[in-house]
């Protein structure tokens, strides 16, 4: 355990605060909730940045970083859903993305390879697509942003599918690109 991964850790204490505080969200308690999601979102980027600067990028770390993300998304969108902000299919297509990949990355052998896979780019604008739309979805804004907040909703549905596919899809090995452009 380094400081990244503790920090990744400690975005693990946004999840039930989330959850609590929309329950019965007041327009002061909603800012409140979006300051945590957006101070917990934040650290996504840190814990990912200091691994990298301190050289301290682990196959531990590779693992709980997109597990906790998936907890932190999920968490407000379920409680979204039982405020009737967002659908609840729509909810069901992130997670079964996420439990989809989650699946494909804990069991290397799938992707020929022992190694856990990090996100790679379609992966890192689904995943800011998702805050994005949370964040506009918890805001307490008045109801001229209701249909942005579904589009950025929907949209970051879409990301998530798309990049769900493109990780699945399979990939070609280096030495056969590089065979491809000879």
């Amino acid at each position: 355990m380094n400081l990244p991964t503790w920090i990744t850790v400690s975005r693990l204490l946004a999840v039930p605060l989330l959850l609590y505080g929309l329950r019965t969200p007041t327009i002061e308690g909603r800012w409140f909730m979006l300051v945590v999601f957006l101070v917990a979102a934040g650290t996504d980027w840190l814990d990912g940045y200091l691994a990298r600067k301190l050289n301290q990028v682990t196959e531990l770390g590779k693992f709980l970083d997109p597990l906790v993300d998936k907890l932190l998304v999920l968490a407000p969108l379920l409680a979204l859903i039982e405020l009737g902000q967002v659908p609840a299919w729509g909810v069901f297509l992130i997670l079964a993305r996420e439990l989809t990949i989650a699946g494909w990355r804990v069991n290397p052998s799938l992707q020929g390879s022992t190694a856990i896979q990090g996100a790679n780019l379609w992966g890192k604008l689904k995943t800011v697509s998702q805050i994005g739309a949370i964040a506009l979805l918890i805001a307490p804004l008045d109801a001229s942003w209701q249909l942005p907040s579904l589009s950025a909703f929907w949209v970051s549905v879409a990301l998530t599918l798309v990049s769900g596919a493109i990780y699945l899809l399979p990939q070609k090995r280096k030495d056969e690109q590089l065979l491809d452009h000879t």
